[in-house]
């Protein structure tokens, strides 16, 4: 076993990667819609990527504040970057919580070691929001494996992940109503096809692509848990790693565009007159305004992320919520940010007019914004998360 490196040695490692590596590519990455290969890499050499692997299998071990820290902080830079990490933080996360020894060597150690990068394959054409209700299925081959068949949609890492998770649904006519059950797909397996290039408006860098899947034949060892598990992978651990990353990613967003318009009016000087925005009240208090809505989505972000790790009773509440409110803090302050420093945030290829691309997928990456807060009312009032 590796000795423990505490979380704050963690996020100085990704912030000095991230400041001396994704800065400087974040602009090659948006405009060729290229997937960050170097940060990735570059994580991977330092050990990173392990962030969410046991420390038995040779991770380091840290939960959701961890991802929520770690995304925050590749999200400044690019939140491409930080959402392809994030993801496979997730699909690490997700192959640790009942894996079996077999498991651990092929997909845990290798991880922790840099030599693997996994990801999520949740979302279908056909599902919409609804992704826990997948329509790709599983049925066993005859020879002791499974064969899997159907389509995934938005892969983030798609076609460079070297594994998928991937949830299906049973298509033997005998398995019971809903058995939904979770697999790992290695890249390398036949039957695997996939869509054309990303060329989104905005995380241009995330390679979210389609996966076709038809009739890919796996070993019996690449079932996560047991048939029917995968409503119980959903909400105890891919909606709360899910939520964490995305909810870092953006808050590092509406960081940067904070500092953008502080830095701005904090520097500008009128030729005319030589004073400087920042004497004025409405300056002022627009800039205050806005860092108090990152500060108190912030700590919402923490203490939610925090209460996940512990397992607190009201934890997943606090997660939807905290990916709801970064999703309406994100957008707000790049918004704001814009007015505040004016025509020059318009131009193409400024960090701003990039915040404002990748911004806008908060309120409709699943699960949706408005999903969120009717999931939230749901479980304060008592009722099934899932009920109609």
């Amino acid at each position: 076993m590796k000795p423990a490196l505490d979380l704050p040695e963690v996020l100085r490692g990704i912030g000095a990667l991230a400041a001396d590596v994704t800065r400087p590519l974040a602009p090659e990455v948006d405009h060729d819609a290229r997937w960050p290969e170097k940060s990735l890499r570059a994580l991977q050499e330092a050990g990173l990527t392990g962030l969410t692997v046991p420390r038995s299998a040779g991770g380091l071990g840290h939960g959701l504040l961890a991802v929520v820290q770690a995304c925050e902080i590749l999200g400044r830079e690019c939140a491409s970057t930080a959402i392809c990490f994030g993801m496979h933080c997730v699909g690490s996360a997700v192959i640790a919580a009942k894996a079996t020894a077999d498991q651990r060597e092929r997909y845990l150690e290798p991880i922790a070691r840099g030599e693997h990068l996994t990801t999520l394959a949740l979302s279908e054409p056909g599902t919409g929001v609804h992704f826990y209700f997948p329509q790709a299925h599983v049925v066993p081959d005859g020879t002791d494996g499974w064969r899997v068949t159907g389509t995934k949609t938005f892969v983030t890492n798609g076609g460079r992940a070297d594994s998928y998770v991937v949830s299906t649904v049973a298509a033997d006519p005998g398995a019971p109503p809903h058995r939904f059950s979770c697999v790992v797909v290695p890249n390398e397996a036949r039957g695997i096809a996939w869509g054309a290039d990303w060329d989104g408006v905005g995380m241009r860098g995330n390679s979210s692509r389609d996966l076709k899947l038809r009739d890919v034949r796996l070993a019996r060892g690449d079932l996560l848990g047991k048939p029917g598990d995968q409503l119980w992978y959903v909400f105890q651990v891919i909606t709360p790693f899910f939520l964490a990353a995305m909810t870092g990613t953006y808050l590092g967003q509406a960081a940067t565009a904070l500092e953008e318009a502080r830095s701005h009016i904090a520097k500008r000087a009128y030729a005319h007159s030589g004073s400087s925005p920042a004497h004025s009240p409405v300056m002022q208090h627009r800039l205050g305004t806005m860092w108090a809505q990152v500060e108190r989505t912030r700590s919402l972000a923490y203490h939610a992320a925090v209460a996940g790790d512990r397992g607190g009773e009201s934890a997943l509440e606090l997660l939807f919520a905290a990916k709801a409110e970064v999703a309406d803090c994100a957008v707000a302050v790049v918004n704001d940010a814009m007015t505040l420093t004016g025509g020059i945030s318009y131009r193409r290829g400024g960090c701003l007019e990039r915040c404002l691309r990748d911004v806008r997928a908060a309120h409709v990456m699943s699960p949706t914004t408005d999903l969120l807060r009717t999931w939230t009312g749901r479980a304060l009032l008592g009722l099934p998360i899932l009920g109609d």
